[in-house]
């Protein structure tokens, strides 16, 4: 049987699978549409084949299935992502598309319809980007529709070239992962992130999900034994609630592992338990939390300022949940989180399948809209994206004046974006801040809760390197334009992430035929990945026996007697390093030394982390940034 003809039916099942899955909600009429939808893109998409050799139209298929079924969008939603390539990718107009399915449809495939131009604005990728963010002027569900094509390109990633897949998955980190956290779909963000991280360093990815998975089989009992004493003492209290316990991805972890300066093993939280109790009266959650809390807290110590509290202070995506640390019977704070049915179900179906009204997210999204246009005026270039991303797309905290107003800032906000949320005035003079009634810079970042005080003076001027340490867009546009004027050093090696030969590293081709190099889980690869996407060049980045690149390792141990000099000798005289800077700490019996030397390549490095962590005790060695 010719190949052709294989398909047919396997094209066939996937297709009814869909219609299988999404009847139930809808009409006759509507699931007619919906198949006349499929048909339609069948036909147009008949002659084309995806890199799997497939049919085309598996891929519509596909992102009309996550569309249906995993995010519960609407009919009109399901037939537009099945015609999301048609105007794309065949000679169909959108004209056609409006004649035959109506103008709600074909605003949404115009939506994600790629902008076909001799000459873009700024770069393919990024007059791609701006086109689905002006979409959410009206009608968010276009850019849903983008989604869901996003996650299933992911999901079928491993037939790309490999520097196809460095693109793609940048723009996934960068753009797309944390548009879906935003708007609350934490099941899609949280897959896209991970799919981004395997095919971007997929060696760092494959050793960390194998530590993750011994680590899961070590503690499986203990978690296990935590897990089915919550369901006890819910049962005894009359609580009828599902109790599982969820391993962090691990993207996640690895991304904390690095923001913290920690190695796997000292690596905390890895999972947490999750409660769900069955459906209340929305009235009645909030009791029936504090409910399941006291039965907890009868049972398990409660760690003191363990709690986070967003069902009185929800995420501006909707997120609401209930966070407590217990102390385990096995001596481990374990991280507990009380949500009902209805809050688990807008992790998964974001703000729209949970109601916008009852999430709030209607007021979110009018915010967003108000600062899209401020944003798209005053920066119309290349930043406009990035500026977008960083405003919008990061989850928040919220922080308050000492008169108890509070504040909606980006996570990882400073003092300074604070103090330029209040007024630009108090940004620009800014001088220092007090935290919780404690004196600090005023690039210091912001937890939620804090209390923050702006103090200024007329002859404060800002640091140059304080624009890259705010996050918010008011505070970067101002700084930036403020240094402009100052001289731009140009470097072969990213000064942020500082690679040495041996690490997974990608180059991008500038105008002047040099190559930065960044590593490749480096955040400004990420970034220019996912705006200038075809400077990507193959790099070679080898050891040089001739060149040295200075890093710094951090240990730490119980202390002993002629330690230090054991440290010392070990790099200075078995491995024959130089040592340019020693940073040395005790308390109570426990060192914390760092020591900065040069090696030759990333090999170099593990080989003395190695040494050094075979030395009488050592419990801890990780390289810190330079």
């Amino acid at each position: 049987m010719p190949m052709e003809e294989l398909y047919v039916p396997m094209v066939q099942t996937q297709a009814e699978e869909v219609f299988d899955s999404i009847s139930h909600r809808f009409s006759e009429q509507e699931m007619q549409r919906i198949r006349d939808a499929y048909e339609y893109a069948r036909e147009a998409h008949a002659s084309q084949r995806r890199k799997t050799g497939e049919p085309y139209i598996v891929h519509p298929i596909a992102v009309a299935r996550i569309a249906g079924v995993e995010l519960g969008l609407d009919a009109n939603v399901i037939i537009a992502a099945f015609l999301h390539d048609v105007v794309e990718d065949t000679p169909h107009t959108i004209e056609e598309v409006r004649e035959r399915f109506g103008d709600d449809v074909a605003s949404l495939v115009r939506v994600v319809t790629k902008p076909d131009k001799d000459r873009y604005e700024m770069s393919k990728q990024l007059d791609n980007f701006k086109q689905m963010l002006n979409a959410m002027q009206g009608d968010i569900r276009g850019i849903l529709i983008k989604l869901a094509d996003r996650l299933h390109n992911m999901r079928t990633l491993q037939s790309m070239r490999t520097d196809k897949q460095m693109k793609i998955a940048g723009e996934t980190d960068y753009f797309y992962a944390p548009l879906a956290n935003r708007l609350g779909y934490y099941e899609v963000k949280t897959e896209l992130e991970n799919l981004s991280f395997r095919y971007r360093c997929p060696h760092e990815y494959e050793e960390f999900s194998k530590l993750l998975t011994e680590d899961y089989k070590l503690m499986k009992r203990r978690m296990d034994e935590f897990v089915n004493k919550v369901q006890q003492v819910l049962e005894k209290g009359g609580v009828q609630a599902r109790v599982v316990m969820v391993q962090r991805a691990p993207y996640s972890l690895w991304r904390k592992m690095k923001k913290h300066n920690v190695d796997f093993h000292h690596l905390k939280n890895k999972h947490f338990t999750e409660i769900i109790f069955s459906d209340t009266p929305v009235e009645q959650e909030k009791a029936e939390v504090l409910k399941i809390y006291s039965l907890l807290t009868d049972v398990f110590r409660e760690k003191p300022g363990g709690i986070s509290n967003y069902i009185d202070s929800p995420k501006e995506n909707g997120y609401r949940s209930f966070h407590v640390k217990l102390l385990s019977d096995s001596g481990i704070w374990e991280e507990v989180h009380i949500s009902s049915e209805r809050m688990a179900r807008a992790s998964q179906y974001g703000f729209l399948g949970a109601g916008e009204e009852s999430y709030g997210v209607q007021q979110w999204l009018e915010k967003f809209r108000s600062n899209l246009n401020d944003i798209s005026r005053s920066n119309p270039g290349a930043d406009f994206i990035e500026n977008v991303v960083t405003s919008f797309y990061n989850d928040d905290i919220m922080v308050f004046t000492p008169a108890g107003k509070p504040v909606v800032l980006p996570q990882r906000a400073k003092a300074l974006d604070f103090a330029f949320e209040i007024h630009s005035k108090i940004g620009q003079f800014a001088k220092y801040a007090r935290i919780n009634g404690q004196l600090q810079s005023v690039v210091t970042e912001l937890k939620r809760g804090d209390v923050v005080e702006i103090f200024t003076s007329d002859d404060a001027l800002p640091l140059p390197e304080w624009a890259d340490k705010v996050v918010t867009y008011k505070a970067k546009r101002w700084l930036r334009n403020y240094v402009a004027r100052l001289p731009k050093v140009r470097y072969t090696r990213c000064p942020q992430c500082n690679p040495i030969p041996g690490e997974e590293v990608i180059g991008f081709a500038g105008p002047y035929n040099e190559v930065a190099i960044h590593k490749r889980d480096c955040p400004v690869a990420i970034r220019t990945a996912s705006k200038m996407g075809d400077s990507i060049v193959p790099v070679h980045f080898t050891e040089n026996p001739e060149i040295l690149y200075p890093v710094s390792v951090r240990i730490k141990g119980v202390d002993r007697y002629h330690m230090l000099s054991d440290l010392i000798q070990t790099i200075t005289e078995r491995m024959k390093l130089s040592i340019t800077s020693i940073n040395t700490q005790t308390k109570d019996y426990i060192f914390d030394i760092t020591i900065s030397f040069s090696v030759h390549s990333f090999g170099a490095l593990q080989r003395v982390i190695a040494e050094i962590y075979s030395i009488k005790g050592v419990d801890e060695v990780h390289q810190v940034k330079q």
